[in-house]
C-alpha cells in the first residue's frame, strides 16, 4: 500500500498550504481510495456554493482518474439544515447514479465565515485495465 498526498495543479489549489486535498491509497492491485478534504465555494446563496463545491470535487477526483460516480462516502456540513432540499437539488445534479453513504451535519460555522456548507467525500478508483 502507498499513499500520496496531493493538491493538484489541475484543480483549484487549498485556501490554506496547511493542509493537502487529496489523500490517495493505492493498493497492491492498482485500485485506490481517495481522501478528499472538505471543500468550501464562493457564491452568494447556497445553490451556488454547492455547486462551486461539487465542481471543485469533480475536479479534484479527474487529477487522479476518478470521477464523481466512483464517490461511495460523502459528508457534508451544512449551517443550516433547515435548507437542506435546496443543497439536495444540487447535490442530485452532481450525483446521478447510486447515492452514496451518506452523513448530513448541522455545524455553528465554517472556518470562513462565508461558508454556508463544504462537503468531504471518498471515492473509489478501480485498477486500470
Amino acid at each position: 500500500m502507498q499513499i500520496t498526498l496531493d493538491n493538484p495543479a489541475s484543480a483549484p489549489q487549498p485556501l490554506s498550504p496547511y493542509y493537502s486535498q487529496v489523500a490517495r491509497v493505492e493498493h497492491a492491485d492498482g485500485s485506490a481510495l481517495l481522501f478528499v478534504s472538505g471543500q468550501i465555494a464562493e457564491g452568494a446563496t447556497l445553490a451556488e456554493q454547492s455547486r462551486g463545491v461539487f465542481e471543485t470535487l469533480d475536479a479534484l477526483l479527474k487529477a487522479h482518474g476518478a470521477t464523481l460516480a466512483d464517490v461511495i462516502n460523502i459528508r457534508t456540513y451544512l449551517t443550516d439544515i433547515g435548507r437542506l432540499d435546496e443543497y439536495g437539488a444540487v447535490r442530485r445534479e452532481f450525483l446521478t447514479g447510486t447515492p452514496p453513504t451518506s452523513m448530513t451535519f448541522e455545524v455553528p460555522r465554517l472556518f470562513r465565515p462565508e461558508a454556508l456548507i463544504e462537503v468531504e467525500v471518498v471515492a473509489a478508483v478501480p485498477a486500470a485495465g
